[in-house]
């Protein structure tokens, strides 16, 4: 027996009693991908993309290990909830526009302790402020610095479109910007290379890209820990207390820990390891959350048809998008249907030893957005489900 076919046994042994679609975590692969970024990490301490787990019993978890420390949100509601639910260190990594939490952020010493919030633009403080309603509370504040890679005058741009701040003068001029204004508090600046920590380098049966893929990010590794380091001097420059430098992502942690400028390194994905990161060199984790979908029908020789299971992930639209049909091995999707919304016929010989009711195992192609489909997942360990606690849309959260 294979190892894949022996988790499919334990899993559908842990799972017998629960009908699916039903989502588990397996908690031996998460524990050892959490310890493999700390691995990774060398000694700097791991910030949690809470978007890439959108559990809180499982964000509890990770953060009482050693290594961990802190969480790295996605909309500002959501920071509010997890300051207000014992999370006393929350990183908002995206700009926000919601001013009726701005008013709730200033208005309340406790969460604007616990909370920092993302700015790259002076109209953002602009906004933070017309919308305090009377709140005085101090706003902490961190810059983020666009990591991408501009080559040939840039004309060529590589990377996510995310902060206009790129050059050490710039993101400078934004921390005076900060340190002037009353009200805000600068502490931390935040670069996330995407186009190093999210793509992968070795694409399966795509050994010319794969190359090129590894010769651009190890190009741009050495531009970014370079043009970083100028940022971080210059803005400590402005702001000598600066707590914090938070950089990286799952696919680069080693690589970003060991920049001197960089404090801490943020990673969520690899508790999960989604099928998105099957094509990495950097490192090699063992997938933890899986999802269940219930074989309805059986058209015909080679097929079977499960219900629902049409849950792409966020990003450019392609197959890479699609949840991988995991276990039994050697399904495939029908290339004239692939995941369907209420149903999604499978093919490949495994068909032929599955029956009505047996359960089908995915794994979703990005992870914490799993939980946007199920309220509840049940952690596995050994063959037993030891407890099921809610996703973030099981305690009736839904940030975007």
């Amino acid at each position: 027996m294979t190892a894949r076919a022996a988790d499919r046994a334990r899993y559908d042994r842990a799972t017998a009693h629960l009908d699916a679609p039903v989502a588990i975590v397996d908690l031996e692969a998460f524990d050892a991908n959490a310890d493999d970024l700390v691995r990774r990490a060398a000694g700097k301490p791991v910030r949690v993309a809470s978007k890439s787990v959108r559990c809180r019993a499982l964000l509890e978890r990770v953060l009482a290990r050693d290594g961990f420390a802190g969480l790295m949100s996605y909309t500002l509601d959501e920071s509010l909830w997890l300051a207000r639910s014992g999370f006393d260190d929350v990183l908002l990594a995206y700009p926000s526009a919601d001013r009726a939490a701005y008013a709730t952020l200033t208005g309340d010493p406790k969460l604007a302790a616990a909370v920092t919030v993302m700015i790259d633009d002076p109209a953002q403080l602009q906004l933070i402020d017309d919308a305090r309603d009377g709140g005085r509370e101090e706003v902490r504040v961190c810059l983020e610095l666009d990591t991408a890679l501009k080559m040939f005058g840039g004309r060529v741009r590589v990377g996510a479109r995310r902060s206009p701040l790129y050059s050490a003068a710039q993101v400078a001029d934004m921390a005076r910007t900060v340190v002037r204004r009353p009200g805000f508090r600068l502490v931390g600046i935040m670069a996330y290379e995407g186009h190093i920590a999210g793509v992968g380098d070795a694409l399966r049966g795509r050994p010319l890209r794969s190359r090129a893929i590894r010769l651009m990010q190890a190009t741009a590794r050495k531009e970014l820990a370079q043009r970083r380091a100028d940022v971080v001097r210059a803005v400590r420059a402005v702001a000598p207390d600066l707590e914090f430098v938070n950089g990286g992502g799952t696919g680069s942690v080693q690589h970003t820990a060991a920049e001197d400028s960089v404090t801490e390194i943020a990673a969520g994905s690899g508790l999960y390891v989604p099928r998105l990161f099957d094509n990495y060199t950097s490192f090699s984790g063992r997938p933890a959350a899986l999802f269940a979908q219930p074989v309805v029908r059986r058209p015909g020789v080679g097929v079977v048809t499960v219900l629902g299971g049409g849950y792409p992930a966020s990003g450019a639209p392609g197959p890479d998008r699609l949840p991988e049909p995991y276990l039994p091995e050697g399904l495939t999707y029908d290339s004239q249907e692939g995941a369907g919304e209420v149903q999604t016929p499978l093919l490949g010989s495994p068909a032929d030893d599955l029956l009505i009711g047996d359960k089908v195992w995915f794994r979703h192609a990005k992870a914490g957005e799993l939980c946007e489909r199920f309220d509840v997942l049940h952690l596995v360990e050994g063959d037993t489900v030891t407890a099921s606690v809610p996703t973030y849309r099981g305690e009736g959260r839904t940030f975007l």
